[in-house]
């Protein structure tokens, strides 16, 4: 008994001596694992940092990159959109001298077919009118009562008697009074200046007096063809198609028709009546096959 009380108060004092020390031992192991935590902690604060700068330089880089590029390709098309541009200006440009071009070729045509026409309508107003006859001779030899003028004809016609004054005279011949065809060329001349000069309203002013001032002239029906075109020249495409009919109408024999009939066609185009435009040209081509309009109306009709 005494025996195993000494043991356990050995045993008592062993362990008092040990515990001092475990519980130092476990101090320091609680010390240092709270230091490497705190070191651990701080390290991963350092990385997390580290990550968020690099993914924020990587993010401002990206979109420095995508704003780089839409400024590229921005300054792309406004280059392209300037190129389009220029070439719109060309183009518009060319268009222009050609449709100028196209209306000077057409008007020097109109003169010379105008000159043609004045000098066929002179022609045929002199071959119109009787000749003179020659002045009477005073010195011929009157032929006697009952004779003929000619000497060894007989014949029952009998001469005049001639007046103790002199020998008879010749009634003079009277004829309708002529045009004046100066003022009426200066007329035409005029009006188609205007139109030359781009001057489609005073032009179809000056088409519209000459062809009242002068019905029947053989300048007429080109009068009549101006003001049709000046009418589309100015986008006024329903007053052009009625110019053109009444020149149709009223000169129906004209050489113009078939130009008439093709501002038509090109007008009814502009309004959207393509149907109608169609019937205008296949129209040419029936009734007008060998005028200068008929092979552009079959090329339109071609390319329908």
């Amino acid at each position: 008994m005494a025996m195993t009380r000494r043991w356990l108060s050995a045993a008592a004092v062993a362990l008092l001596g040990v515990m001092p020390c475990m519980a130092h031992a476990a101090l320091f192991d609680d010390e240092e694992a709270r230091r490497r935590i705190a070191e651990t902690n701080v390290r991963v604060g350092q990385l997390q940092t580290q990550l968020e700068t690099r993914l924020a330089q990587l993010e401002q880089q990206l979109r420095g990159g995508g704003l780089l590029d839409l400024s590229n390709q921005l300054e792309l098309a406004r280059v392209d959109l300037a190129k389009m541009r220029g070439q719109i200006e060309v183009l518009a440009h060319e268009l222009a001298e050609a449709q100028k071009r196209q209306r000077d070729l057409y008007v020097d045509l109109d003169s010379r077919m105008r000159k043609m026409e004045t000098a066929q309508a002179a022609a045929a107003a002199a071959a119109s009118v009787p000749p003179a006859p020659p002045p009477a001779d005073p010195n011929a030899p009157l032929a006697p009562p009952g004779t003929s003028g000619a000497p060894g004809v007989s014949g029952s016609m009998s001469v005049p008697p001639v007046s103790p004054g002199g020998p008879s005279t010749v009634p003079p011949i009277t004829t309708a009074r002529p045009v004046d065809a100066a003022a009426e060329q200066r007329a035409y001349d005029a009006a188609l200046d205007l139109f030359k000069r781009g001057d489609f309203g005073g032009a179809i002013a000056a088409f519209t007096n000459y062809v009242r001032a002068y019905p029947r002239s053989p300048l007429s029906p080109s009068a009549q063809y101006w003001i049709g075109n000046a009418h589309f020249a100015r986008r006024d495409y329903r007053a052009a198609v009625t110019a053109q009919r009444t020149l149709i109408a009223n000169y129906p024999d004209s050489a113009k028709v078939p130009d008439a009939l093709l501002n038509i066609a090109s007008a009814q185009s502009e309004l959207g009546d393509n149907a109608g435009a169609r019937r205008t040209l296949e129209e040419i081509v029936a009734k007008h096959p060998q005028s200068e309009a008929a092979p552009k109306a079959r090329q339109r009709l071609a390319g329908r």
